[in-house]
């Protein structure tokens, strides 16, 4: 029976009894439409309205999943299946399970993940009342914009409930996410390890439901952002970072040699200590984001990055110990000159003013020289468990 099986369509479900019976019937009807050999997979999040009865009923397999969330039924539903392909859609009637045939098609073309498009872009239609205008002309397309953006991603709607893909392809990319962001998992992960994408036009229908839908906008678009973000360190915290570094240094060697005015406006120590705070936040930013990325690469959650990686070679422990300890030590030498000139004054009272540029100065090269000589001691961590 297993052996049998080519597609496995999963519906997630919670409390659905409006509307199951019938995304159920039009699934089979477009199995029959698409001809495959399939099944209908109803994984069942704790239902207490009678949807797995009415699933059953229905001649749907329901496999039950204790782990909240919308990514754990979806992860227990494909788990379960015994299809070579997998197609999941919501279980609110919005997509039209009987119209599968372009997705199939795409299959048997050799394609591995395969998005519904229900952006007119990519032919798709959004029916009226079927999405609130904040997601249609905001959400959606910021979040799909970002996305392909980040990991160049040919897919024009990140986050249309509507997908079809390879199981084994898919079981093997460990997806973890357990809420709504795990749409957005998939495709990133997916993008990643190289899966070859499609899409089809696909009609987003008004929901079915006469309830609220699970879907909170706010909260589950901030959700898919943060994952989008945290998969990409170079963006949120790297290139940030260098910025925040590159501006701080201008400015703290513009101020390195007395005050400066620009029109009426003069910047002094108190501008400098500013610079010098960007200079230290930078490099420590920075200091992670490439430490991060090198060990995520080397986990196989992120794709390595030939910048970052020909950076990390050529950091090698040794060369990060001689820079880390030719900055400490010219800050040393910094907070000596400013010694020297205090006890030419026999050590009494100090001009705060011109005599503080010098072992600011000195506190940046220090606290750089020692990041500097732990990053590179974390480098080399990374390039042990490589074996390298």
């Amino acid at each position: 029976m297993t052996d049998s099986v080519e597609l496995s369509i999963v519906i997630p479900c919670l409390n659905e009894a409006e509307t199951l019976a019938r995304c159920i019937e039009k699934a089979r009807l477009g199995i029959q439409r698409a001809g495959v050999r399939g099944e209908i997979i109803v994984a069942d999040n704790g239902s207490t309205d009678g949807s797995p009865s009415i699933a059953q009923k229905s001649g749907a397999r329901v496999v039950p999943v204790k782990e909240k969330g919308y990514g754990s039924a979806l992860r227990g539903g494909i788990q379960a299946a015994s299809g070579k392909w997998i197609l999941m859609g919501d279980a609110d009637d919005s997509y039209d399970f009987s119209d599968i045939t372009g997705f199939v098609n795409k299959f048997r073309e050799g394609f591995e993940l395969i998005m519904g498009c229900r952006l007119p872009v990519g032919g798709g239609t959004i029916l009226p009342g079927a999405m609130p205008w904040k997601n249609r002309w905001l959400g959606n397309p910021v979040l799909s914009g970002l996305g392909r953006w980040l990991f160049h991603v040919p897919v024009g709607d990140f986050h249309c409930g509507m997908r079809a893909f390879r199981r084994d392809r898919v079981l093997a990319l460990g997806l973890r996410c357990d809420g709504m962001e795990f749409a957005t998992e998939m495709i990133v992960r997916a993008s990643m390890a190289g899966l070859t994408f499609a899409e089809v036009p696909t009609t987003l229908r008004p929901d079915g439901r006469s309830r609220a839908p699970h879907l909170r906008t706010w909260r589950d678009g901030w959700r898919h952002l943060r994952f989008l973000l945290a998969f990409s360190p170079r963006w949120l915290v790297l290139y940030p970072a260098l910025a925040l570094f590159t501006v701080g240094a201008a400015g703290l060697l513009w101020l390195s040699f007395g005050p400066r005015a620009v029109g009426h406006i003069e910047f002094s120590v108190q501008s400098m200590l500013v610079c010098a705070t960007a200079v230290i936040v930078g490099m420590q930013a920075a200091s992670l984001a490439v430490a991060s990325h090198g060990y995520l690469a080397h986990l196989e959650i992120l794709p390595p990055s030939p910048r970052l990686e020909r950076f990390i070679e050529r950091l090698t422990l040794e060369r990060g110990l001689l820079g880390g300890v030719l900055s400490t030590l010219l800050g040393m030498a910094a907070f000596v000159t400013a010694l020297v000139r205090w006890s030419s004054t026999g050590f009494g009272q100090l001009d705060v003013i011109s005599t503080i540029r010098v072992p600011i100065i000195g506190m940046v090269l220090v606290v750089g020289g020692l990041q500097l000589i732990m990053l590179s001691f974390m480098m080399s961590l990374v390039r042990v468990e490589r074996g390298e």
